[in-house]
């Protein structure tokens, strides 16, 4: 639907109005998708899919002031890769835009990379490079897999300025790919993505997320099935600092039966303003029989002034299904676990930082040390030095 198009319907009719004003949909199905950016509104900050958002940070990425005059460097090492323009008929096959913000990416990328996964035993590695300091860039980014593929991909997300991008994955049938999202920006950075994420007949798809940098991040992935025995994990976790703002919105459309998903996300937070987000949604469709679900977000609040946002949802509109949860907790240290350890000769610092560890421990092992054993020492190092830059 085109611009005009959008502004001839009545208020009550428009996709903007339903899915992105403040009026929040009553399910998830109905969220509002286009590729047009005139067709959202210009966020307020009082729409649901907004509201935690600090949109002066946003450096005008919401509302078209974004001077979008940069540009993103994309390097690929491993696997052979494409840059194309957007008339390209396999941009756009994981999914439609689902906020201004994706909207306005998708319509100032001047070329896309598209990297074909067709079995490699090797990992392959993805590095975007900001546009820097002082500079604003779209890009767009798509992995797919060929048919019975089997891959590993770590997408790297570093240096400075802010970037509006939209990552697509498009599993083939049969195939299999594990993701790892690393967002290790410079302090300055920004970073606004929503993924897409389509998931053939019988493939299956793991992503470890891990966000330590950046001013502002902000990530937004949706995953829909294309046929039956799709297979989907989401695992991540989030060190927010002092100042930092770090958010995750998801959404898993289950539409088609026999499928399943698994999402466990964990923050920690430090400092006066350190801010995580964590918006949770899963929809299981009426045609969905069969379907396993389960999502958890756990937050750790590690000193004053830090605040955890999390809001977990789960919409079932059959009730023919194997299983479905979810569940949301935030606190401090555990005491009983601190005593534990002081009780044993650990002195308290030595206590909260082993405290720590375990607490990411979970996801860190999500990481295969078989063929990625450089990366997750590098991650587990990184942490070790932002609980150090703070005596925790």
């Amino acid at each position: 639907m085109t611009s005009q198009e959008v502004a001839g319907l009545a208020p009550e009719l428009k996709g903007a109005k339903k899915g992105q004003g403040e009026t929040p949909v009553l399910s998830a199905g109905e969220r509002f998708t286009s590729y047009d950016v005139e067709a959202f509104e210009v966020p307020s900050g009082r729409e649901e899919n907004w509201r935690f958002t600090p949109l002066k940070r946003l450096k005008g990425l919401h509302d078209g002031t974004a001077a979008l005059d940069g540009r993103a460097t994309v390097t690929v090492t491993g696997a052979s890769a494409e840059t194309v323009g957007r008339d390209d008929p396999r941009i756009g096959e994981a999914g439609t835009p689902a906020d201004r913000v994706a909207a306005q990416a998708w319509s100032a990328f001047a070329e896309a990379t598209i990297v074909t996964l067709d079995g490699t035993p090797d990992p392959v590695t993805v590095t975007v490079e900001g546009p820097g300091a002082g500079s604003t860039a779209a890009a767009h980014l798509q992995l797919r897999t060929t048919t019975h593929a089997e891959a590993t991909v770590v997408l790297e997300h570093r240096g400075s300025g802010v970037l509006a991008d939209n990552l697509e994955i498009v599993l083939a049938d049969a195939s299999r790919l594990t993701v790892v999202v690393t967002e290790e920006w410079a302090d300055d950075a920004v970073h606004v993505s929503a993924q897409h994420l389509s998931i053939g007949r019988d493939a299956v798809l793991k992503v470890v997320s891990v966000a330590l940098g950046g001013d502002l991040v902000r990530v937004s992935p949706t995953v829909t099935y294309r046929g039956p025995g799709g297979d989907v994990d989401l695992v991540g976790l989030g060190y927010a600092d002092a100042g930092q703002h770090l958010e995750q919105r998801l959404l898993v459309d289950h539409a088609v039966p026999q499928c399943r998903s698994n999402v466990l996300y964990k923050n920690a937070l430090q400092g006066e303003g350190a801010h995580t987000v964590w918006i949770g949604d899963v929809l299981i469709q009426a045609a969905a029989e069969n379907t396993e679900t389960y999502e958890f977000n756990r937050n750790l609040v590690l000193t004053e002034g830090a605040r955890a946002d999390s809001v977990p949802n789960l919409e079932i509109e059959t009730g023919e299904i194997i299983s479905a949860g979810h569940a949301s907790a935030t606190g401090r240290f555990d005491d009983e676990q601190l005593f534990y350890l002081q009780s044993r000769g650990i002195d308290l610092e030595s206590a909260r930082r082993l405290v720590v560890r375990a607490f990411f421990g979970e996801i860190l092992l999500r990481i295969p040390t078989t063929t990625l054993p450089e990366l997750r020492a590098r991650l587990e190092q990184a942490i070790e030095a932002e609980l150090a830059a703070t005596g925790v």
